[in-house]
């Protein structure tokens, strides 16, 4: 059996809950302290821990099987390509998706959204010609189309949200009109929390003939993504968000339009031949794959989707949505916070300010306490625009959280209100 098909050893799941303390037990850093005090990590939105399942599988590869892919006939390059070709299989029904060939491997959302960008993008889009993203979107889904548009003469039209954080949907349908070529919204926001109704999204595009690209990193460790069911033309997803290594993800393309699309970057393993006078390209996936990939960043990848599926996506969503429910009940009932993202449907999320105390300020006194949150504009200074702030302070919850930890995050802002009083 290969690395990458190695199953998850018995699921932290009983018949009727979810084994929170073993699930906890398999992250090897949760069981640290920080500045003396148990660490509380609440900034899975900014990436996730990492269970042991992912830790080993990526010392197996480096102790056992470390060899470059698809181009060696020795036994090390022939078992790491199966296991890297095997995580292709795990990401493909991970998302659904129709083919494995439909499945990129990139170094994270970012890359993904670019490659379309510069691929896609600069094959379709024209001089007058409009993309279509929304008020929440994270600097990855933004500044790669202003390039384009800057370059092509397009224009980037924005779709606004409402003080809840949610689209406004009759808004973003009136602007799709017949200068919209494409359309980049994301799933879930990383700043509010919002889950966007992307089949509603899909389905008003694509009754105008307008492709939909979904960035997905902040969904998937969240939510069953279905690519299919969805019908999104491009869906991409960072392996660190999802409990997997950073600097590794996967893109998602419709067969079709992927066929259709010129490399993004040109070198090795993404070539059928090369000579002075015309090169041509792999295949898919591969055209899209130049050179020595991060194998061991796919191998703790595929470990991650594997043991994700272990526990069950929709087993995890039920688990964390109480917490989060929870989080959100007890913390906007402190004096003087006020929650940025309140929409009905959210995930992981859970935005605040504090009168007149700065979000750095909450962060600092929050990791004298072994609080773990982040502070600033999360990469999305538009949302903030929006909110008429600067920035926030984000706890952004994972499967390993608790309720016990959101009540810490309590005790830790009235520490904040006390020293700020």
């Amino acid at each position: 059996m290969s690395i990458a098909a190695k199953p998850v050893s018995s699921s932290p799941m009983s018949k009727d809950r979810f084994d929170i303390e073993r699930v906890r037990a398999d992250f090897p850093i949760l069981q640290q302290k920080v500045r003396g005090k148990p660490l509380v990590y609440l900034d899975n939105a900014a990436t996730s821990q990492k269970p042991r399942a992912v830790i080993e599988a990526i010392s197996r590869y480096y102790e056992g099987t470390n060899a470059n892919i698809h181009r060696g006939v020795h036994f090390l390059s022939e078992h790491a390509t199966e296991e890297y070709e095997a995580v292709r299989g795990i990401a493909q029904r991970f998302l659904n998706a129709a083919e494995s060939r439909e499945i990129i491997f990139v170094r994270g959302t970012t890359e993904g959204i670019n490659l379309v960008a510069q691929s896609y993008g600069r094959a379709h889009i024209q001089a007058g010609d409009e993309i279509l993203v929304t008020d929440m979107e994270h600097h990855s889904n933004i500044v790669p189309w202003q390039i384009l548009c800057d370059e092509r003469g397009a224009k980037l039209r924005v779709a606004p949200i409402n003080d809840a954080g949610e689209l406004i949907l009759d808004e973003f349908e009136n602007l799709l009109g017949p200068k919209t070529k494409l359309v980049a919204v994301t799933h879930v926001s990383n700043a509010l929390g919002t889950i966007n109704p992307i089949h509603r999204i899909v389905e008003m595009a694509h009754s105008r003939n307008v492709p939909v690209l979904v960035d997905g990193a902040q969904a998937v460790p969240h939510l069953k993504v279905d690519v299919q069911a969805l019908d999104c033309d491009f869906y991409a997803f960072s392996g660190h968000k999802v409990y997997g290594p950073t600097g590794i993800g996967v893109l998602y393309g419709k067969a079709a339009l992927l066929e259709a699309m010129p490399p993004y970057q040109g070198g090795g393993d993404m070539i059928a031949s090369v000579s002075f006078e015309k090169t041509i390209y792999n295949k898919l996936p591969y055209k899209f794959e130049a050179g020595t990939p991060d194998i061991a960043g796919v191998i703790g990848l595929g470990a991650a989707l594997q043991y994700v599926n272990g526990l069950g996506i929709e087993n995890i969503g039920v688990y964390e949505n109480d917490v989060v429910a929870y989080a959100t009940a007890v913390v906007s009932a402190i004096p003087g916070v006020r929650l940025i993202g309140t929409a009905k449907e959210k995930a992981s999320v859970l935005s605040f300010v504090l009168d007149n105390i700065h979000p750095h300020d909450i962060g600092t006194i929050l990791d004298q306490e072994g609080i773990a949150i982040r502070t600033g504009h999360h990469c999305s200074q538009p949302v903030m625009k929006r909110f008429g702030i600067a920035a926030t302070a984000r706890a952004s919850f994972a499967l390993y959280n608790t309720k016990e930890e959101a009540d810490a995050l309590v005790r830790g802002i009235e520490k904040v209100r006390e020293v700020f009083a």
